[in-house]
C-alpha cells in the first residue's frame, strides 16, 4: 500500500480514506460533471486535530492538498487535475455548531456545516444568519468563507467576509491559528481572518468560524418592477436605499433573456406583471421591528 494512504488511514480510519475509484468519484468530479480529476488519496478528517495530522503527513510526503467543502462550485476549483498526485481533503465531517450566543448575536460553527443547517440553527435561537445562495442545502460554510460567497443579501449584510468575526485555520505546516473571538470592537493587531477569507484554501484550511447573527425579521415586502429603460435601475436603487435604509435586502436586475430561459426550463413558471419588459427588478426588504411599516415604506419608494 502507498505509505501516504496507510498513514492517512491510521489518522482517520480506513472508512474515511477510501481507495476504491467508485468511492472517490464524488470527490474528484465537479458538481456539473464537467471536470474529472484523479486523486492520490481522498481523506475526510473528523476533527481539527485530524486535519492538522493530515496536513503534516502530506507535507512529509510532498503531496499537495486540495481542500474541499460541499463541492458545489461551478469553476472547477475544488476538482483535482488528472495527475493523481494530490490529496483531496473534504471537510464534511467537521459539522458541529460549537456555540450559539443569541445575546451577542454570534455562533461558532465548524467548516463542514451545511449553510442551510446554520440558517436553521440560528432560526431556532430566534436569530438570522443571512448568508443565502442557491446551493445552501449542500454548500458548506468553510467553502463559503474560502470563496467569500456573496449570495442574495449582500446589499444589507455584505459578503461572507462581512459575516465572519473570527477563524480557526490549519496552516500549511500543520500549525493551528485559532481566534474565534466574537468581539466586534477589536482593534488589536493584524486582522488575519480577512487574509484567509477569499483565499480558496491557498493559505490555510479553515476548520471553524465565528459568525455574525442578526435579529430575525418579523415582516417582509417584495416588489417586482418593470423598467422602461436600463438607466432607471441605479436611480431606483438609490431611491430604495434612501427610503428603506438598512431594511433593503435585495435588488436583483433581471434581463428578459433570463426570465425567458427560466420559463423555458420551468414550465408553468408564473410572471406577475402584464407583459415582459427588457429589464425588470426584484426588490426585497425586511425588518425585525414590528413598529416599522415595511410595506408602506416600499410602496412610497415606488410611487
Amino acid at each position: 500500500m502507498d505509505p501516504l494512504i496507510a498513514g492517512l488511514q491510521a489518522i482517520v480510519g480506513p472508512r474515511y480514506c477510501p481507495t476504491e475509484p467508485e468511492a472517490q468519484a464524488p470527490f474528484v468530479t465537479d458538481w456539473r460533471g464537467l471536470y474529472h480529476g484523479k486523486a492520490r488519496a481522498v481523506v475526510l478528517p473528523g476533527t481539527t486535530a485530524e486535519v492538522q495530522a493530515v496536513v503534516r503527513l502530506a507535507r512529509q510526503h510532498h503531496a499537495p492538498i486540495v481542500p474541499q467543502g460541499g463541492n458545489t462550485g461551478l469553476a472547477g476549483g475544488a476538482t483535482r487535475d488528472g495527475s493523481g498526485k494530490a490529496i483531496v481533503l473534504n471537510l464534511k465531517r467537521l459539522a458541529r455548531v460549537r456555540a450559539i450566543d443569541p445575546l451577542n448575536n454570534s455562533m461558532v460553527a465548524e467548516a463542514g456545516c451545511i449553510l442551510a443547517n446554520l440558517q436553521q440553527a440560528a432560526s431556532e435561537a430566534d436569530r438570522l444568519f443571512p448568508l443565502s445562495l442557491s446551493a445552501e442545502g449542500t454548500c458548506q460554510i468553510g467553502g463559503n468563507l474560502a470563496t467569500n460567497a456573496g449570495g442574495l443579501n449582500v446589499l444589507r449584510f455584505g459578503t461572507a467576509r462581512d459575516l465572519c468575526l473570527g477563524l480557526e485555520v490549519v496552516l500549511p505546516d500543520g500549525e493551528l491559528v485559532s481566534n474565534l473571538n466574537a468581539l466586534r470592537k477589536d482593534n488589536t493587531g493584524y486582522d488575519l481572518r480577512h487574509l484567509f477569507v477569499g483565499s480558496e484554501g491557498t493559505l490555510g484550511i479553515i476548520t471553524a468560524a465565528a459568525l455574525k447573527l442578526f435579529p430575525k425579521p418579523v415582516a417582509r415586502a417584495t416588489a417586482m418592477v418593470a423598467l422602461s429603460a436600463l438607466e432607471i435601475a441605479p436611480v431606483l436603487l438609490a431611491r430604495c436605499r434612501a427610503g428603506l435604509a438598512d431594511q433593503l435586502v435585495s435588488f436583483e436586475l433581471l434581463p428578459r433573456f433570463g426570465i425567458e430561459l427560466a420559463q423555458k426550463f420551468s414550465p408553468g413558471l408564473a410572471w406577475p406583471l402584464e407583459g415582459l419588459a427588457d429589464w425588470s427588478v426584484l426588490i426585497e426588504a425586511n425588518t425585525s421591528s414590528a413598529a416599522f411599516d415595511i410595506r408602506a415604506a416600499m410602496e412610497q419608494c415606488l410611487v
